[in-house]
């Protein structure tokens, strides 16, 4: 049987931890950063995780993680 394919950009964009959570980064820090508080800034830099309902479909485009 053949190996099944990871899904590149989701790859790039998705990590699983252990317990099997889809962790990923927070949208909002590439443009126009200057408009945004420092407050704002300092909590976009810490991860995020995905709900459960897209978890689901995340986890089949990454069959070896």
């Amino acid at each position: 049987m053949a190996k099944i394919r990871t899904h590149k950009a989701s790859a790039k964009r998705f990590t699983l931890t252990k317990s099997g959570k889809v962790k990923m980064t927070q949208q909002g820090r590439r443009h126009q950063v200057h408009l945004k508080s420092t407050k704002r800034k300092r909590a976009l830099r810490k991860a995020a995780y995905i709900s459960e309902a897209n978890a689901k479909n995340i986890r089949k485009l990454l069959p070896y993680a």
